[in-house]
């Protein structure tokens, strides 16, 4: 609808320097549309209209989405849709309805979730149908159309604004009167100002987020793997929130630095903004973007709201050291507290998943945790576990177990960490999983170290953990099995190290004797990620589940390494000095998420194709240098005959042997096994539309359309967990000794 063209002598009355006169002889119209131009979306809402002289007028829009005011006091006149959703969604009525920040949802937020963008990466619109129906078009967000405001996501960038100024020309009390105690406080500017006398189009923005697509399913898959790893690594990255005191002073708070845990949930994701950076040291190398889902704003995985107003009795500043706030409740970090672990975490959810992550080994703080290989109980069930990592722990689950108590509703729990983050999400999950609420738990680990003794590991079998090891990462096989120290037994060794690597690490490595106990084992289903060079250039990698302990305990085909040399191409690994220093293939950056981005890519184009994961060529030279081994075994075997450690090495060696006749059978198995869909993205392939959208917006990005071979990032020259390599003493993966098929005897 189009009123007509403004008389000239009403226009001195619209000045913007001069409030109108308060005659009732003015209309304004409205409609609210999509990106599209259609207003069929908003049909039926009820809206409230308030004029200069506050006086407030109520109606419903029609059909279209139109709603006009007739006869209001001269002047501009602000739009509000600020009526409580009245249906019956779970997802909304939960939200609205629980205990602990109710949000205040609005029928107008769930129309404009129904909604969808035009642009696939949620950039606006330049154009729409309706701006020509219009004397007056602009874009704005529900935000700025509703009371409260907290739990929705920060203004986008838009093309064509509403002009805001007209605010002014509404009759309000003077700031500077309420200041002085002589008028009441201005009450915050909520809605739309229109202009009379003139039909306003306002385009919606869709109320849509970004959320990385994760299978909530027990069973391993490939998607899980690649997006938990990028998730672990955002982990070292602080919240980033602004402000961050305690208490909060501000009205509310924001996240503006990338990356941080707080821009990729509270602020970017929400704002359908397509993020690839977890970690600060990705700024000059590859672009590694999640999966994402494209999902209505209440389904996104949430940073909950910061408003004083809304929530006093949490929020209020008053409350001092009480109170709460988004950084507080999903941000862990008690590196600055007396007698601190320098634990750090983050958690966020949704309806569907419970988010929790571990921060790894990051600081010196953390070093010395490592090393503080002491067996203690575990308090929950029975066995013994790692001090430092259980300390850690201790500190982790209070943290997490106070966002269960206010968010969790029967939701998956997905925990992962990478390093010494892996280690403690074990102990945190497996602490969990003792717990009454019975919580559906799935843990997936990067380069995680041993964390416990034979008694916890089997008392924990139940627990669904899936562990992933790099070729060559040291830090799976500490603490080893045989140790038993404490920072204070091994403290100057430690100090030593830092000075002398040699001395240092010979004085750790002759404190940490295990006379007593159960040795360290692992828990959890391993994933081995074996990288194959072939004579020709050509890269290949296995991600698979060898049964050899030579392989499991020692690094991979690591211990395989002059039989695959020999025939494959295989570089063979240095001693134990270069490993310790040389240890990018722990980093994450550098190893974990390229190769977990490789295995993702070597699953999809196995399942485009038709193929098996392990092709026919690598299945040949792989088989064939395990058959080398094999035979080094034999010829073993056959010397220690009648010499006077028969007994000593006989049935080590058939153990192996037997081990290493499972692991050619596994590898056989993978060589004609076909890829389904569940073994790529879990549950995820349950919904095939859902993930044919999320794999269209990720395969844009060029990269993610390269071979697989093409992930294999170079190492990183730098390292701040090279001191872990360092400390340990050289008992990592496949630098047990000397790398020699001798050492077996």
């Amino acid at each position: 609808m189009t009123l007509g063209p403004m008389e000239e002598w009403e226009k001195p009355f619209f000045s913007e320097r001069i409030h109108a006169c308060p005659r009732r002889t003015h209309s304004t119209s409205f409609q609210l549309v999509d990106e599209r131009g259609d207003g069929r979306p908003y049909a039926g809402l009820a809206y409230e209209v308030s004029d200069s002289e506050e006086v407030v007028y109520l109606g419903i829009l029609d059909e279209t989405g139109t709603g006009k005011i007739n006869r209001h006091y001269c002047g501009p006149v602000v739009l509000k849709f600020d009526k409580a959703y009245q249906g019956i969604e779970d997802i909304y009525t939960a939200l609205s309805g629980r205990d602990h920040y109710p949000l205040p949802i609005t029928e107008l937020q769930v129309r404009a979730e129904k909604t969808r963008f035009v642009n696939p990466d949620g950039a606006r619109t330049r154009s729409n149908p309706a701006q020509g129906q219009a004397d007056s078009f602009c874009q704005v967000e529900v935000s700025e159309l509703v009371e409260h405001r907290a739990h929705l996501p920060p203004l986008a960038l838009r093309c064509f604004p509403p002009r805001h100024q007209v605010h002014a020309l509404m009759r309000r009390p003077s700031a500077a009167m309420a200041e002085l105690g002589f008028a009441p406080r201005p009450p915050r500017v909520r809605g739309i100002a229109l202009l009379p006398n003139r039909h306003h189009v306002l385009e919606v923005r869709p109320l849509r987020a970004l959320s990385p697509l994760l299978s909530t399913g027990e069973a391993f898959c490939y998607l899980n793997l690649y997006q938990l790893a990028l998730m672990s690594t955002l982990s070292y990255s602080p919240f980033g929130q602004e402000p961050d005191t305690q208490p909060v002073e501000t009205d509310s708070v924001s996240f503006p630095a990338q990356p941080s845990v707080g821009n990729w949930f509270g602020d970017a994701l929400a704002r359908s903004d397509e993020l690839w950076q977890v970690d600060a040291t990705q700024s000059g190398g590859k672009a590694y973007y999640p999966l994402y889902e494209d999902v209505a704003y209440s389904r996104r995985l949430e940073v909950i709201p910061f408003d004083p107003e809304l929530y006093p009795e949490v929020n209020s500043p008053e409350l001092g050291a009480d109170q709460e706030h988004p950084a507080r409740l999903h941000y862990l970090d008690d590196a600055k507290k007396r007698g601190s672990t320098d634990t750090q975490a983050y958690v966020t959810h949704n309806d569907e998943l419970i988010l929790l992550v571990v921060r790894g080994t990051a600081s010196m703080a953390d070093v010395l945790r490592d090393v503080d290989a002491a067996q203690t109980p575990f308090e929950e069930t029975s066995g013994k576990v790692h001090n430092g990592f259980y300390e850690s722990a201790k500190v982790a689950i209070k943290f997490f177990a106070t966002y269960l108590d206010k968010f969790y509703n029967g939701q998956k729990l997905v925990i992962t960490g990478h390093s010494l983050g892996g280690a403690v999400a074990l102990l945190v999950a497996e602490m969990l999983r003792q717990q009454p609420e019975k919580y559906d738990i799935v843990l997936y680990t990067y380069g995680s170290p041993r964390v416990g003794d034979k008694t916890f590991v089997e008392n924990a079998r139940p627990l669904v953990h899936h562990r992933m090891v790099n070729q060559n990462d040291p830090v799976p096989s500490v603490p080893a099995a045989w140790m038993k120290t404490s920072w204070r037994m091994s403290g100057a060794g430690v100090l030593l190290v830092l000075f002398n690597p040699a001395i240092g690490g010979a004085v750790v490595l002759l404190s940490p004797v295990n006379i007593v106990g159960e040795p360290y084992t692992h828990h959890g289903k391993l994933r081995h990620f074996m990288p194959v060079s072939f004579a020709d250039g050509h890269k290949s990698a296995i991600l698979w589940t060898p049964g050899c302990e030579s392989i499991t305990e020692r690094g991979g085909a690591a211990v395989c390494a002059k039989a695959l040399a020999a025939r494959n191409g295989l570089p063979e690994r240095g001693g134990l000095l270069r490993q310790m220093l040389d240890n990018a293939d722990h980093k994450m950056v550098a190893s974990y998420i390229p190769h977990c981005w490789a295995s993702l890519r070597r699953a999809q184009e196995a399942l485009e194709e038709g193929r098996t994961v392990v092709t026919p060529t690598e299945y040949e030279r792989v088989g064939e240098a395990l058959q080398d081994f094999k035979a080094q075994l034999r010829e073993k075997e056959a010397a220690a005959y009648g010499s006077a450690r028969e007994q000593q090495i006989m049935g080590p060696l058939r153990a192996e042997i037997g081990r290493l006749q499972q692991t050619a059978v596994r590898l056989k198995a993978l060589s004609v096994e076909r890829v389904s869909e569940a073994k790529v993205y879990g549950r995820v392939a349950e919904r095939p539309e859902a993930l044919a959208v999320s794999l269209e917006r990720w395969l844009a990005h060029s990269f993610n359309r390269s071979h697989e071979q093409l992930a294999m990032a170079p190492p990183d020259a730098d390292s701040n967990e090279r001191a872990i390599a360092t400390l340990v003493g050289g008992h990592a993966p496949g630098a047990v000794f000397d790398l020699d098929i001798d050492t077996l005897g």
